[in-house]
Parts: structure tokens; C-alpha cells; sequence
């Protein structure tokens, strides 16, 4: 299939809901064919930029352009966008095959064009042998495949994905979040993700925004968003972060007794540093300053929770092969990574 991405651009959208300010001053570019996730808490506004982009609801002020067309006042079915939302809305009457196929229907597209069109959108969601079904025979990993197909069949200029997975149980959702990604690297459809699954997230995006308050905190590649948080905010909410008291100089900080670089934004002076993890080392020593707490078994990786002799919790990520060699009670050394670490007050 051909990249058919178009680049997406919403310029200072701001919304107002009585006296809630639920996006303020929100800019966004996505390059064609990229996927951008939204990542963060309810009621931060990602879903609200959604369905801005896609016509359901009008900003208050700012402007929406696809593809270098002002789409700001232009209807939702004039828009060319393609939807896949938590609940599959299928038609419980039609085939699997008439499902996907009721986009092209409503634009007039002849029958036979349609079923062939449907049935390439199957092939691409590894659905083919189940057209002929209906929704209440198919699992509901299964229906929000049909739900894919039938938002890329029409060939949309913009595929909006709005929590599509948060119905679905654990496996599901990690299977068919590989294959949302899969599909869409393949058709190449410019696509905004909306989750509050920050795994998800980080694992299907070219880029993540994280979302608070109405505002777009940081957009990055998931990599840097994790190692380099650029705010306080995304520090703490994206993934897991130790607290732990530090200096700053120089673009240096002091943490645990050891010297790493500080990323940009770090508070000069006293603060604390957030730590992740799997930056923490934990070696057994009689002498060490930290006792270990508690030792929690996840497959190949633990999580060693520590208290510092000052009464500070410390949590580190270890293979499990070194963390069977701890248990709660054991004396031990704790240091952190030569990696950057954001210091905040």
C-alpha cells in the first residue's frame, strides 16, 4: 500500500466548558505518516483534542489543518477521518465484511468494489475467514480488528484511535496493540493515539505527548520522554521514579554521594532528584546505609524496595538472578547510574 499520510496541525486550541479551561493554548504538529500517542490523567484534555480534530467538537479558539487545509469549521463528515473508539460499535445486523464495508457504502462506492476493498482490510487484520460472521460470534479482540478495518477501508487522511483498547484483557490489548502498529506502518495513515495506558504509549508511538491541565507538557520519541522528562510533571507521571535528595552545581548533581549530569530544567541548589528504577544499584555490604524492605518477584526483573538509614524509601529494578541474593533485612549499598536525572524543588 502507498504512505498516504498528511501532516496534522493544531495551532493554540483552547476550549472552554463554563468555567473549566479544558485545553489551554494547545499546539501539535504531526508529521505525515507519524503516530502520535496522548498520554495522561483524566480530565487532562486528550481526549478533548480528539475529537476536536475530528469535528465533534468546535475549540474555542485556535485552528485545525490537515494536509495544509484549514478543516477549523468544516463539518466532522466532511473531514475524512477515520475512528476506532473503546466500545467497537459494530452492527450487530451486518457481516463482518458489511461492516467494514459501510464506510465506502455511505460514499456511494459500487458492490463489488466495496466487498473487494472489505475483504483486502480483512486480509490486513488477519480476519478474512471470519467475513461472513457477525459481531456476537467474535471475541472482542476480534471486533475491534473488524472496528480497524472498517475506519481504514474509506482510506482516511487521519486515523483517530480514542482508548481503543481499554476494554479488552491483558494479552488482548498487548497483541492487538502490536498490531495496531503493524497496520499502521503498513497503510501509513498519519494516526493520534489517545490511551491513559502509558506502556501502550511508549510502545506503538514515534512520539508521546503527555497531557496536564489543558496543556501539552512534553512531545518527544518515547525513549526520551522516559530518560529525559523535561517537567516534574512528566518525570513522576511517566513510569516510576525514586525521590531522593540531591545538590545541583554546575549542571552537576550530587545524588546518593555520587555526581551525575543534570538535565536541563533542574532546580539549582537543594531539591530532589528522580531516579528511576533500574538506575539504582544494590549491592549486600554490612556497612552499607540502606536496609532492604521488601523484594517483589516479576519474571526476569524484581523490585527491591530499600530504606535509607535517614528513613527514605528507595526502589530499585534488578534481574532476578541478582535480587534472589537479597532479602528483606539484609545491610546494603545503594548508588545511582552516571545517567541524567531531572532535580526539582
Amino acid at each position: 500500500m502507498t504512505d498516504r499520510g498528511l501532516a496534522v496541525e493544531l495551532s493554540d486550541l483552547t476550549r472552554v466548558y463554563g468555567s473549566v479551561r479544558a485545553l489551554d493554548g494547545l499546539t501539535l504538529h504531526m508529521e505525515p505518516g507519524e503516530l502520535v500517542a496522548l498520554l495522561g490523567p483524566s480530565g487532562c484534555g486528550k481526549t478533548t483534542v480528539l475529537r476536536i480534530l475530528a469535528g465533534l467538537d468546535t475549540a474555542t479558539s485556535g485552528t485545525v489543518s490537515v494536509g495544509g487545509k484549514d478543516l477549523t469549521r468544516v463539518p466532522a463528515n466532511k473531514r475524512d477521518m477515520g475512528m476506532v473508539f473503546q466500545a467497537y460499535s459494530l452492527f450487530p445486523h451486518m457481516t463482518v465484511i458489511d461492516n467494514v464495508g459501510f464506510g465506502l457504502k455511505l460514499r456511494g462506492s459500487d458492490s463489488a468494489g466495496r466487498r473487494r476493498r472489505a475483504g483486502d482490510m480483512l486480509d490486513l487484520v488477519g480476519l478474512s475467514e471470519h467475513a461472513d460472521r457477525y459481531a456476537h460470534q467474535l471475541s472482542g479482540g476480534q471486533q475491534q480488528r473488524v472496528a480497524l478495518a472498517r475506519a481504514l477501508a474509506i482510506e482516511p487522511s487521519v486515523l483517530l484511535l480514542d482508548e481503543p483498547l481499554s476494554a479488552l484483557d491483558a494479552k488482548v490489548r498487548v497483541q492487538l496493540r502490536d498490531e495496531i502498529r503493524r497496520v499502521q506502518l503498513e497503510v501509513g495513515t498519519t494516526t493520534l493515539f489517545v490511551t491513559h495506558d502509558q506502556e501502550e504509549a511508549l510502545a506503538v508511538a514515534d512520539r508521546v505527548g503527555v497531557m496536564n491541565a489543558g496543556r501539552l507538557e512534553q512531545l518527544a520519541p518515547p525513549a526520551e520522554l522516559y530518560s529525559a522528562p523535561a517537567t516534574r510533571f512528566v518525570g513522576e507521571f511517566v513510569g516510576l521514579s525514586n525521590r531522593l535528595p540531591a545538590t545541583v552545581a554546575g549542571g552537576v548533581a550530587s545524588v546518593l554521594g555520587r555526581e551525575v549530569p543534570a538535565l536541563d530544567g533542574s532546580a539549582p541548589g537543594d531539591g530532589f532528584a528522580l531516579v528511576r528504577p533500574e538506575a539504582v544499584s544494590v549491592v549486600a555490604d554490612e556497612g552499607g546505609h540502606a536496609t532492604v524492605t521488601t523484594v517483589m518477584f516479576l519474571g526476569p526483573l524484581s523490585r527491591v524496595t530499600c530504606t535509607l538509614d535517614d528513613g527514605t524509601d528507595v526502589v530499585a529494578q534488578l534481574a532476578s538472578s541478582e535480587a534472589l541474593r537479597l532479602q528483606p533485612g539484609t545491610r546494603v549499598r545503594l548508588t545511582v547510574d552516571a545517567v541524567p536525572v531531572l532535580v526539582v524543588a
